[in-house]
């Protein structure tokens, strides 16, 4: 649910946006009509049992696949760990690129693939881990389950969160939220901020920062650089995991008004890292 509601979140679609995601569309015959152009951010959901070709694209005519289908909207993927053997590996590239390259019998096709990746996986097979007094499986079984999501997949996704059970108080609460309104405001204030910093720059977001330009954008005082120094060796971060916390507390210090990144910034963007530990980082051997 929180995944099919991100398009209502992200801010309208700029002219260019349009025109590029209804240039995809068009190739692969998915427009209303030959005028008609894309008005709304995409939603693409494949199921595990998707091909290579259908998820990045190619066939004999090198078509756009889902990665493409997605391009300046939301790719969900769930039950994760369910996709085949090294399908997931092929997003890396396109991850870190934003476009898909392909070559079939001496053709290249270049199309662009800068989508938001949301997923959701079970956290065992039975569903019950790490409750051992109700998980069925076994730390082999657990081991494989886990091993179907690899780590270099894990270190390109920003944010790794555990969806905890709802109790019952939950479930039947009254409580009101916001509204999806509400929060794109939020959104495209964030946005504008960004867009302003960024000037003159080849990117526009927080998440697009370059490794040479984070000590500019992403700087760090000397207790905050402290606390990041502790924390790196502690968890045994990677160099990508840690450029990523930067970004994503640069991210939450602009949602927080802040100029500059404090640490309760990097505190709440590493608990997004958290299940890393729980789930990759030895918790079952």
């Amino acid at each position: 649910m929180i995944a099919e509601r991100m398009p209502s979140i992200l801010p309208p679609l700029s002219e260019n946006e349009r025109l590029e995601l209804s240039k995809i569309y068009s190739i692969c015959g998915l427009l209303d009509n030959d005028s008609s152009l894309r008005d709304s951010r995409p939603f693409r959901n494949p199921h595990y049992s998707v091909t290579q070709a259908a998820l990045i694209g190619g066939g004999t005519r090198i078509n756009p696949g889902e990665i493409s289908l997605a391009h300046n909207g939301v790719l969900f993927l769930d039950e994760l760990a369910e996709f085949k053997g090294g399908l997931l590996d092929l997003l890396r590239a396109p991850l870190e690129e934003h476009c898909i390259r392909l070559s079939r019998a001496g053709r290249n096709v270049t199309y662009p693939a800068n989508f938001l990746l949301f997923g959701a996986m079970n956290p065992c097979g039975c569903g019950y881990y790490p409750d051992m007094q109700r998980c069925r499986c076994s730390e082999p079984t657990l081991r494989r389950y886990f091993d179907k999501v690899s780590q270099p997949i894990i270190d390109r996704i920003d944010i790794c969160v555990e969806a905890s059970p709802l109790s019952f108080e939950d479930i039947n609460s009254n409580t009101s939220n916001e509204s999806s309104a509400d929060i794109r405001k939020r959104v495209m204030h964030c946005h504008e901020l960004q867009k302003e910093r960024f000037k003159g720059e080849s990117f526009s977001y927080n998440s697009k920062i370059s490794t040479d330009k984070l000590e500019k954008y992403c700087f760090l005082g000397s207790r905050e650089k402290s606390y990041m120094e502790n924390m790196f060796d502690k968890l045994g971060l990677t160099a990508r995991t840690y450029h990523k916390i930067l970004k994503v507390a640069r991210t939450i210090a602009d949602l927080d008004g802040c100029e500059n990144i404090k640490t309760k910034h990097l505190n709440e963007a590493i608990c997004y890292r958290s299940i890393n530990e729980k789930f990759w980082g030895g918790a079952v051997s």
